[in-house]
């Protein structure tokens, strides 16, 4: 994993993990700004060549280190992310039901956006 480099395109809302100058995982997410802002993952993806890696594992504790260092929760929607946070409940702090509720709302109101 030391040759990984993970870097967050917020534009395009992707948290992407590159090996070798090539996207290998990546996760997609929202910033959800009511009832408060907050980062939602929505789905992890990594390549087939690159799984069992500790890629997804390493995308998801970013996302975390981003939300912390910016002061918002995360509300993860994604399976993996809600299973990695389970797991790291030290890095991971759980979202309040009322944000995750928001954060579905807001998802399925905006597919457009993911």
């Amino acid at each position: 994993m030391s040759d990984i480099e993970i870097c967050d395109d917020r534009p395009r809302g992707r948290l992407e993990a590159y090996a070798g100058g090539d996207v290998v995982g990546h996760i997609v997410y929202l910033e959800l700004e009511s009832p408060r802002r907050a980062l939602v993952p929505l789905h992890t993806v990594v390549e087939p060549a690159h799984e069992g890696q500790g890629i997804a594992g390493a995308l998801a504790r970013e996302l975390y280190v981003i939300a912390r260092r910016e002061g918002v929760p995360v509300a993860p929607l994604c399976p993996y992310v809600t299973k990695w946070a389970e797991r790291h409940r030290d890095e991971a702090p759980a979202a309040a039901p009322e944000l995750i509720q928001a954060a579905k709302r807001y998802a399925t109101a905006h597919p457009d956006r993911w």
